[in-house]
């Protein structure tokens, strides 16, 4: 919840986190949107050279303040903690060039910015100034991006793949993306189109992109490398950011292909109970898309559908599993802009919850959906995975720091937390077929591939010895990691399509380490979970443990288990 200012903190270390808030809010107006900070919602960053290094200088001040707070208590030492591993995580990524270096369609300036406008509010006409405002500054703020960009050498750059990528996102967004939004702000907002300055403002904006996009193409690309992989060095420090943990990455990658053989002879198993005879996991998913008992016909009802759908985990789960505040039980459901990835995602309620916590559905141009793909995705998008994890996060006040609730977000936790909940809801019978288990499995290979693909084509690993033939690939046991070899895996073991599975092995080579978060921190949950019964017994009580962990709040899982032990511990005396 917001902080107020006429409440005095509960200690310096709390004081310093507010104040730490304003700052990066101040400095990147869309984590300020973001998190609901007012004041920044007529305003974009500056990607400058020149203001990288001044938010480097700021990273190492902060990190020398907070130094030499003293905490007051074991709330304090977690809230200390979590700063100083957020600030030096951000620091060491900044310094290296790997924040400026590491962009793809899935996270890149130009998508931020475009996402950050159905953030806003578009109700009245002041809505529509302040809109109207920010869509005039997204020229400045891509050209700013673009005046970096034309700095960094080849080595400083990402690999052609995802320049190219980004460039095509532009070409789309150049193609009347703001154009179509400004139109909806002033039919929402009762505002004229011209009059208003929307009309302009985004035909500018439109206007800014197309141009990043031709000079993506002509400038940018020619002077990349073709080579993808960023090897161990470089995907190491990535690995720490998103999971917040040190890792053995050779076990893992062992791990990661034990957990897809698993999970692959489960899924034929289902896909032979469904479709006696079937040919493969792939005729499965065909026989089932086109199942008409499975088909939801058009946005409007998919949006209806999935509604329901939150709504009944909400009623299922509250009282039982989770106490639910009855602030954040509703999660809203919404069409993701065009350009956006293929997948599903979640963004948090806003600060002062005035803004509901939302999934967004990308539907890549589709009008019929099959339902057996939805239910454990939204699971994990909504309750109980990230709305219920970050609603209950945002209502935490007296126990996480503000810095913490709002900039705190560790991947592994958060997207563990998410995995987990897709599987305590199978735990909890949550899937109410064969077709919807065939679909949660088909989910949970995906996440263990990512492990295999991820390290693999990062550090340059060849595939297992017993990987096989992949299509028209041939076999490809014991071959070196190719994004071909990738892109087939997640075709045959995952169920992928085609184009979500490109999209995906692009946001993998775009992203090193962040792929891998989801199935690691996933298996740290249950670990400490299953650590926490064995040493509790009979005293083990499952919404309670949920409870403690979930008000723990986002933080690396490292710490994560170290202090769900030290409360195992405590209840265990």
């Amino acid at each position: 919840m917001t902080t107020d200012p006429t409440t005095p903190a509960r200690s310096a270390l709390f004081a310093f986190a507010d104040r730490l808030v304003d700052e990066l809010a101040s400095r990147d107006p869309l984590f300020a949107t973001m998190a609901g900070v007012a004041g920044y919602d007529d305003q974009l960053p500056d990607f400058s050279l020149e203001h990288q290094a001044d938010d480097e200088r700021m990273l190492r001040a902060s990190l020398l303040a907070v130094d030499a707070i003293a905490p007051l208590d074991d709330v304090d030492r977690i809230a200390k903690a979590v700063i100083v591993e957020r600030l030096s995580s951000d620091l060491a990524l900044l310094a290296s060039g790997e924040t400026r270096r590491t962009f793809s369609v899935i996270s890149s300036p130009l998508s931020e910015i475009r996402q950050v406008f159905e953030l806003m509010d578009a109700r009245t006409p002041a809505d529509a100034a302040v809109i109207a405002t920010r869509l005039g500054a997204v020229s400045d703020s891509l050209g700013s991006w673009r005046d970096s960009l034309q700095a960094a050498t080849s080595e400083q750059l990402p690999s052609r793949r995802h320049v190219l990528g980004v460039a095509d996102q532009a070409q789309t967004y150049a193609d009347g993306s703001y154009a179509s939004f400004a139109q909806r702000v002033a039919t929402s907002a009762a505002v004229d189109l011209d009059r208003s300055g929307l009309r302009a403002a985004a035909a500018a904006a439109d206007d800014a992109c197309g141009d990043l996009a031709a000079w993506l193409r002509t400038v940018v690309a020619p002077r990349t490398v073709l080579e993808d992989g960023c090897g161990r060095e470089r995907y190491a420090p990535w690995a720490t950011y998103f999971t917040g943990a040190e890792l053995d990455l050779d076990e893992l990658y062992r791990w990661g292909w034990e957990e897809s053989r698993r999970i692959h002879e489960r899924m034929v198993e289902l896909a032979e109970s469904m479709y006696p005879g079937v040919g493969g996991l792939r005729d499965a998913s065909v026989r089932l898309d086109r199942d008409p008992g499975q088909l939801v016909d058009g946005t409007t009802e998919l949006l209806a559908r999935l509604r329901a759908f939150v709504d009944g985990a909400v009623q299922q789960l509250d009282g039982v599993h989770f106490d639910i505040d009855p602030r954040v039980r509703f999660c809203d459901v919404r069409l993701a802009p065009e350009g956006s990835a293929s997948a599903a995602y979640y963004i948090p309620v806003s600060e002062d919850l005035s803004r509901p916590g939302t999934t967004w559905y990308p539907t890549m141009g589709a009008t019929t959906f099959a339902w057996w793909r939805f239910p454990a995705t939204w699971y994990h998008e909504a309750v109980p995975g990230h709305h219920l994890q970050s609603a209950i996060a945002m209502l935490a006040a007296d126990r996480q720091s503000r810095f913490h609730r709002l900039r705190g977000w560790t991947s592994g936790y958060g997207e563990g937390w998410a995995l987990y909940a897709e599987r305590l809801m199978e735990e909890l019978g949550g899937y109410a077929s064969p077709a919807e288990e065939f679909g949660y499995l088909a989910g949970q290979a995906l996440r263990a591939n990512r492990v295999v693909v991820d390290i693999g084509l990062h550090l340059g690993f060849e595939a297992p010895g017993d990987l096989g033939v992949l299509g028209s690939l041939g076999d490809c046991s014991g071959r070196p990691w190719t994004a071909e070899m990738a892109v087939a895996l997640l075709e045959e073991w995952a169920i992928e399509e085609h184009a979500s599975a490109v999209s995906e092995v692009d946001r993998y080579l775009g992203l090193p380490g962040q792929a891998i978060s989801y199935k690691v921190g996933q298996r740290r949950w249950l670990e400490v979970r299953e650590a926490a019964r064995e040493r509790l017994g009979s005293r083990f009580d499952l919404k309670e443990f949920h409870r403690q962990a979930l008000e723990l709040g986002p933080v690396g899982l490292d710490l994560f288990a170290a202090e769900m032990t030290a409360w195992s511990a405590a209840t265990d005396r």
